[in-house]
C-alpha cells in the first residue's frame, strides 16, 4: 500500500506541468508545489532550481536546509540563471550551507551583475568599498552602483549619492549626491531622505532651504530614522522652517532618545531642566542627561547632570538614578549618512 501511494504521487507530480506547480507555490500549497518542483528541477529547469532553493533557503513548506538550498541554486547558477548567481554569491558571502568565502561570493556577484541584476550590482560594489574579497576599489564600486541606479534601484541611488557626496571614487560633487538621494529619496529610502534634508539645512548642492530641510527629516523620521528625529527636533527648537514650537521639538527629541541618540537624550534633559515644552521636572532631566553622559565623553553634560542631581532630594536623586539603570532603548538606531545599503537577500 505504501509503495502504491508513492507511485500514485510520483505520477501525479510528473503529471503537473511546471505552471501548475508555479500556481501550486503560489496559492500556498506547499507539498504539492515541492513534489512538483523536485522533478521539474531534477530535469534541469532552472525556475524550478530556484523555487527549490528558496524553499529550502527558507524553510517554506519543508524542513530548513541550506546546504540543499546551495546545491539546486549552484545547478541553476551553471545554467547561466543570473538570480541563482546572485543567491549562490550570498549563500558564499554568509556562509549559509557552504564555507563561507568572499572571493567566491564576488565571482557569483559578478556573473549575475554582468547579466543586468541590479541587486548582484549593489553587492559587488559593497564588495569593492569594502575591500571584501577582493581589493578595495571605489571608482569599481560607483560603476556598480551606477548601473543599478540606472535601472532605478533605490538602494544603488542612495549608496551612489553617498560616494559623490564623500568624494569617495568620484570627484566630490553635492549637486550630483543632491541628484542622487532625490531619486532614492522619492522612493522612499529613509537614508536618502535623511540625507537629503541634511543637504537642504547646510545648502550643499542645493540652496539652503529649512522647509524643505523639514520636510525631508519628516519622511525619515516618519520612518524611525533616529537622526532624523532629533533634527527634527532641532528644527522645531529653533523655528528653522516650521514655526517655533517646544513641544513639538519635546516629541521628536523623545523619540530619538528614546532610541538611545546621546545628543537627543541631551537635549531632551535640557528641556526638562528649563521646562521649555515639559513642564519643568528635574527627576526626568537628570534621567536623559544622566543617560547621554554615559554616551558622550563630554565634561559639560556631566556637569549639567551634576548640576541637576544638587537640585534633587536624595529621594529623587534615588530615583532618577534607578530610572537610568532600567532604561533600555525601545529601538535600534536609524541608519545614518556613513551607512551604506544593501538589497534584501534571496
Amino acid at each position: 500500500m505504501a509503495l502504491l501511494l508513492l507511485m500514485t504521487g510520483a505520477f501525479s507530480a510528473s503529471a503537473q506541468t511546471y505552471e501548475e506547480t508555479l500556481a501550486a507555490y503560489q496559492r500556498g500549497d506547499y507539498a504539492t508545489a515541492y513534489r512538483g518542483l523536485r522533478i521539474h528541477a531534477a530535469q534541469g529547469n532552472a525556475g524550478a532550481q530556484i523555487y527549490l532553493g528558496f524553499m529550502y533557503v527558507t524553510g517554506t513548506g519543508i524542513p530548513q536546509d541550506r546546504a540543499e538550498a546551495a546545491k539546486w541554486f549552484r545547478k541553476a547558477a551553471d545554467q547561466g540563471n543570473a538570480i541563482a548567481q546572485f543567491n549562490l554569491g550570498l549563500m558564499y558571502d554568509k556562509g549559509e550551507g557552504v564555507p563561507q568565502d568572499h572571493a567566491e561570493a564576488v565571482k557569483w556577484y559578478r556573473k549575475a551583475a554582468d547579466q543586468g541584476d541590479a541587486g548582484a550590482q549593489i553587492y559587488l560594489g559593497f564588495m569593492y568599498v569594502t575591500g571584501t574579497g577582493i581589493p578595495q576599489d571605489r571608482a569599481e564600486a560607483v560603476k556598480w552602483y551606477r548601473k543599478a541606479a540606472d535601472q532605478g534601484n533605490a538602494k544603488a541611488q542612495f549608496n551612489l549619492g553617498l560616494m559623490y557626496r564623500k568624494g569617495q571614487g568620484v570627484p566630490q560633487n553635492y549637486a550630483e549626491a543632491v541628484k542622487w538621494y532625490h531619486k532614492a529619496a522619492d522612493q522612499g529610502i529613509a537614508s536618502a531622505q535623511f540625507n537629503l534634508g541634511v543637504m537642504y539645512d547646510k545648502g550643499q548642492g542645493v540652496p539652503q532651504n529649512y522647509a524643505e530641510a523639514v520636510k525631508w527629516y519628516h519622511k525619515a523620521a516618519d520612518q524611525g530614522i533616529a537622526s532624523a528625529q532629533f533634527n527634527l527636533g532641532v528644527m522645531y527648537d529653533k523655528g528653522q522652517g516650521v514655526p517655533q514650537d517646544y513641544a513639538e521639538a519635546v516629541k521628536w527629541f523623545r523619540k530619538a532618545a528614546d532610541q538611545g541618540d546621546a545628543k537627543a537624550q541631551l537635549n531632551l534633559g535640557l528641556m526638562y531642566y528649563e521646562g521649555q515644552g515639559v513642564p519643568q521636572d528635574f527627576v526626568q532631566a537628570y534621567l536623559w542627561l544622566n543617560l547621554s553622559a554615559s554616551r558622550r565623553s563630554d565634561k559639560r553634560v556631566q556637569e549639567l547632570r551634576d548640576e541637576v542631581a544638587a537640585r534633587l532630594t536624595p529621594a529623587d536623586l534615588a530615583l532618577a538614578q534607578r530610572l537610568a539603570r532600567e532604561w533600555r532603548p525601545k529601538t535600534a538606531s536609524g541608519t545614518h549618512e556613513t551607512t551604506l545599503s544593501v538589497p534584501s537577500s534571496l
